[in-house]
């Protein structure tokens, strides 16, 4: 019998993990905590929502100077809406492992996800965070992105070389439902060892995440605990920015369209891009009102090429009065649908398109010359069977 070679991700140099199970919910691991060997520029994006959690609170304050050390994730329990003793309760997990690691408390940055409403199962966390073993042991990448897991299927992970160095970019990220960003994803933590000014690597990364991470949904639902964070080591030295951008921007496109496949229940990955716009939040906005549209989405999953549809969600962003009609133009992949139309042949050849893994919407408004896309997924009756019973 053959022996099965399993090759791994490796963190980016200066960084060291740790992942286990502390019981937060069942058996699988649920506690994540990767540190690095000395100060980072750092840099994080959360939610706009105003049922922040206790850990977006934590980790906004502790980064605002772009700086940390670490990051724990605890998965399976969002500890939202939970009071003074949610807060405490995060207070101590970071300040607990902060300890632990040798850290000051606000060197440690913190992500939660899961059920919204319920406290920390704390007792079982404290025994965990006890037991930290330091130095952390270990330095993989796809154990890092496993432990962060609540409903996804599959764990999300991605890697690039920085072009002209020997630095790299690793990044994970979780989240299959309550995906509708207004900054990033659920969590998406990214790792590199370029030596980068701090400021310099906070544009950056916002502007990367302005073109990925900002530009997926599954549902129109804004999750409570969006936490997007970038720390670098520096320990591979000095890059270009430019070639910096290039990296990430492959991460983090990776990292978004993996999160669109896997949504809740999801068979298709649609991907909508709308040109020929006014503006770049034109552009946006329209794509975002397509992927969004439940018709759109249902058309897609049941592979109909009901352009009509589209047509509806380009319609009813009504605020956009130079959109016509009459000017317009609709494709499913490379098809034109409108205002060239059809026949029947034709459309039965883009229904057996849109069987395939993923689709592509293409939508030109001739309003000007911007361009933005986005990404989501279908809606099967899987959501729904999911999102019934996630409580329980």
């Amino acid at each position: 019998m053959l022996n099965t070679i399993v090759v791994t991700t490796a963190l980016p140099l200066g960084f060291s993990s740790f992942v286990t199970n502390v019981g937060v919910k069942d058996t699988t691991k649920d506690f994540t905590v990767v540190m690095a060997d000395g100060p980072c520029s750092a840099a994080g994006v959360f939610t706009q929502s105003r049922f922040a959690g206790p850990s977006v609170v934590i980790s906004r304050r502790n980064v605002a100077d772009l700086s940390a050390r670490a990051v724990v994730v605890i998965s399976k329990n969002a500890n939202v809406a939970t009071g003074d003793e949610g807060m405490r309760h995060a207070e101590e997990v970071t300040s607990s492992v902060a300890a632990a690691l040798g850290l000051n408390s606000s060197e440690v940055l913190i992500a939660s996800t899961g059920v919204i409403g319920r406290l920390y199962p704390i007792e079982n966390i404290r025994a965990g965070i006890a037991s930290l073993p330091f130095p952390l042991p270990d330095n993989d990448a796809d154990d890092v992105a496993r432990g962060i897991m609540t409903t996804d299927t599959v764990h999300k992970i991605s890697s690039a070389t920085i072009a002209g160095s020997a630095a790299r970019v690793v990044g994970v990220a979780k989240g299959v439902g309550m995906i509708e960003p207004n900054m990033a994803t659920l969590i998406a933590m990214v790792f590199t060892d370029a030596q980068v000014e701090p400021q310099k690597l906070n544009d950056i990364f916002r502007g990367v995440i302005n073109k990925t991470l900002n530009c997926v949904s599954v549902d129109t639902d804004t999750s409570t605990s969006d936490t997007a964070i970038i720390l670098a080591s520096g320990a591979a030295g000095a890059v270009a920015d430019d070639a910096l951008t290039t990296a990430l921007q492959s991460v983090l496109l990776d990292l978004t369209k993996a999160i669109a496949r896997d949504g809740e229940g999801a068979e298709t990955l649609i991907e909508v891009t709308v040109d020929n716009a006014r503006d770049a939040e034109q552009a946006k906005t329209v794509a975002k009102s397509i992927v969004n549209s439940p018709l759109v989405k249902t058309a897609v999953h049941g592979a109909d090429p009901n352009w009509g549809r589209v047509a509806m969600a380009v319609g009813k962003c009504s605020q956009y009065t130079d959109i016509d009609q009459e000017k317009v133009i609709i494709r499913f992949g490379a098809q034109e649908v409108y205002p060239t139309r059809v026949d029947e042949s034709g459309l039965a050849q883009l229904s057996q398109y849109m069987r395939g893994d993923d689709v592509t919407i293409h939508v030109s408004l001739q309003t000007g010359s911007a361009t933005a896309t986005v990404w989501g997924c279908d809606l099967t009756d899987g959501y729904v069977r999911i999102n019934a019973d996630y409580t329980t």
